[in-house]
């Protein structure tokens, strides 16, 4: 409870500074604000008329304290006291119990707001009638006990709704951390949490603090609001503190249903640019399905033509919809979307860059997903095509991201194009010397792909004598791999050589380019039975 005295105490202190230096006076005399001649009229916390001009030799700060002086006077004699208006070539006179007390010449009117003096006039009597009414009220005893006694009631009211605001406080806070953490071990994606409570919960409790807070602030608010209201000397300070919380409230009311209708249209612009993207994502799946009505589309630049199309409808709609949305004629919202393409200019040369060459290698179907290809130093399957990066996976298991600007900047050697079906293609090439006949060599290559598993008989492996070199003739065994067969084409390469191996050594015919002064007195080969010395395995 000693918290809760000091929190009360402590936002009375501040409410009652503020509302006091909004300008309630006191019955000291008012002074001529800094800067230009206009003086205000107040008494007993109230503004009765604001005096803009000279009158009869006065300016306005004289004619507003001799005013004062007059109003008080008569206050302090007390009686009925009426209030009323008289017209006068000087002006309006302002009549209080049969005794002028100031006049509101012409000068006295805002030309801003087109006052005339009978208005001012008329504005200012009311006020000093109740004014009348509230020096009668605070010298009436029952009244000021009756104030006395609701404010204590309020105050009372008021601290046992800031004990119980505590207690409610800690019993939600136990609630939502108990929610939350139910919640949080169900958000799991596959073993992973993701939503870690350990740093969730001193968010959610600072969060219940700053909403505990921000209900107190209201409450104290509203308590200094109604206990000043009680007696007739603060109650012009409540008056203040209830028109500045409405204006506030006033005023968000109104950005808000300002901001309706806009809102409307941009939600409409939006929900056409979602029902058209529907329908042609449908038609355009159509036509992939037809690729001799168009043939630029096809079921491999579908997906990606279906994602052009949605991304420029949404920034169509966008660019459609963006001068309804609220704030949007704003000098800030307009700095930040220059700031915005400021950034995306400077920063997405690359970016468009890499777009535009995905989108050139997708449409102009240089390679594929599946497909066996080679980029410069790079060699492998296409595992992955995206706008920017395209992904393989090499006969090493590893897989490389290579830009796509590099793939369009290079020679692409694609190895499953020239294929029948889904496989690709595997070459090798070797050299041997022109003693050995050509007819032999190009059986023993056909023998050794014929024995690679993998390899298929139809289309049926073919060697092409390549060169015919000063030493040696060049050549080059081609062979397609199984479509079904899931190993990699350095693997399959791997075994053609070693039985290409095997067979030259089983007819004893040597793989070496002979650079050669003299032949040597034996063939450069490994005989069947020298095929497995330790520690090489034995013979499957």
């Amino acid at each position: 409870m000693p918290l809760t005295v000091r929190v009360f105490s402590f936002w009375l202190f501040l409410l009652v500074h503020a509302a006091t230096a909004w300008g309630a006076g006191g019955p000291a005399a008012p002074k001529a604000p800094a800067g230009g001649p206009e003086a205000s009229l107040t008494v007993f916390n109230r503004n009765v008329v604001d005096f803009r001009a000279d009158f009869l030799g006065a300016d306005p700060a004289k004619r507003a304290e001799r005013a004062r002086m007059l109003i008080e006077e008569e206050l302090r004699g007390g009686g009925a006291l009426p209030v009323h208006v008289k017209a006068n070539p000087e002006g309006q006179l302002v009549v209080l119990n049969d005794r002028v007390v100031f006049v509101v010449t012409a000068e006295d009117a805002d030309p801003l707001l087109h006052e005339t003096p009978e208005t001012v006039a008329g504005r200012a009597a009311q006020r000093l009638e109740k004014i009348v009414a509230e020096t009668r009220e605070a010298r009436n005893m029952d009244s000021l006990l009756k104030a006395v006694l609701a404010s204590a009631a309020a105050t009372l009211v008021f601290v046992l709704l800031l004990y119980g605001l505590q207690r409610v406080r800690r019993w939600l806070l136990g609630i939502l951390l108990e929610l939350a953490q139910r919640k949080f071990e169900k958000l799991k994606l596959g073993s992973t949490q993701i939503v870690d409570g350990r740093y969730f919960v001193p968010f959610l409790r600072r969060m219940v603090f700053l909403v505990r807070w921000f209900v107190v602030l209201l409450l104290t608010y509203e308590w200094a609001s109604f206990v000043l209201s009680r007696f007739p000397y603060t109650r012009p300070w409540s008056e203040r503190l209830n028109g500045y919380l409405l204006g506030i409230v006033e005023g968000i009311l109104n950005n808000i249903v300002g901001a309706l209708p806009g809102l409307g249209v941009a939600l409409f612009i939006f929900l056409l640019a979602y029902f058209f993207i529907g329908f042609l994502g449908r038609f355009i799946e159509r036509l992939s399905q037809a690729p001799d009505v168009v043939t630029w589309l096809s079921a491999d630049t579908m997906p990606t033509t279906r994602r052009l199309i949605n991304t420029g409808i949404w920034l169509f709609a966008v660019a459609m919809a963006y001068p309804y949305l609220p704030g949007a004629q704003t000098d800030a919202f307009k700095g930040l979307s220059v700031l915005l393409g400021l950034m995306i200019s400077l920063g997405a040369t690359s970016i468009v860059g890499q777009g535009a060459a995905g989108l050139i290698l997708i449409y102009t179907r240089t390679i594929r997903k599946g497909e066996y290809v080679r980029v410069g130093e790079y060699e492998g399957t296409v595992v992955a095509m995206g706008m920017f990066t395209t992904c393989i996976r090499t006969g090493a298991g590893e897989e490389l991201t290579l830009p796509n600007s590099l793939i369009t900047g290079n020679v692409t050697k694609n190895y499953s194009r020239p294929v029948e079906g889904a496989g690709y293609v595997v070459d090798t090439t070797v050299t041997i010397g022109y003693d050995t006949p050509w007819r032999q060599v190009e059986a023993m290559l056909i023998e050794a792909a014929r024995q690679t598993p993998g390899v298929l008989e139809n289309p049926a492996p073919f060697v092409f004598q390549t060169a015919l070199s000063d030493y040696y003739p060049e050549y080059r065994l081609v062979v397609q791999a199984r479509p079904g067969q899931q190993r990699p084409r350095a693997g399959m390469l791997s075994m053609l050589h070693a039985n290409i191996q095997d067979v030259f050594n089983r007819y004893g015919v040597q793989i070496m380019s002979p650079h050669y002064i003299a032949d040597p007195a034996e063939a450069k080969v490994v005989t069947p039975e020298n095929w497995y010395p330790e520690p090489t395995p034995g013979q499957p």
